[in-house]
């Protein structure tokens, strides 16, 4: 198996469920995603989109992120409690400390504004992240 994936999302899994259907879509097999959710149903959601592996809550995203080529997310998952509290100190720390690539989409529900970026709908930042920076990062393009 290529180069390793790990989408994180929490709340709903839809977020992480759009982008796991867009990489499979794109690369198939020659990429491996794992699904870490904060809870249960968000890596359920992540698993469906056909994420090679799944894994939920803080040990399991704190543990899977160090072996990670990329990580992808919603820039939230590097805030200490967000997500209402999904996010825990320590997945944030540990997504920041990882030496694995992050790509950030500008999304929360926070009271938080990034400035620099232009709204976009979330199919546009999927295709963006999957069709132009992953095969940049991971290709070499």
């Amino acid at each position: 198996m290529g180069k390793r994936i790990c989408v994180i999302d929490g709340q709903g899994g839809g977020i992480g469920k759009t982008l796991i259907k867009a990489l499979k879509t794109c690369y198939g097999e020659t990429i491996e995603v794992w699904g870490l959710g904060t809870n249960a149903i968000a890596t359920g959601q992540m698993l469906k989109a056909g994420a090679n592996r799944g894994a939920t809550g803080e040990n399991a995203i704190v543990r899977s992120v160090m072996d990670a080529d990329l990580l992808i997310g919603s820039i939230s998952v590097t805030w200490p409690n967000a997500m209402l509290g999904e996010v825990t100190p320590a997945m944030a720390e540990a997504v920041m400390g990882s030496s694995a690539l992050k790509i950030l989409l500008p999304l929360s529900q926070e009271n938080v504004r990034v400035v620099g970026h232009q709204s976009e709908p979330l199919p546009h930042m999927v295709k963006t992240v999957v069709e132009d920076l992953v095969k940049e990062v991971l290709f070499h393009v």
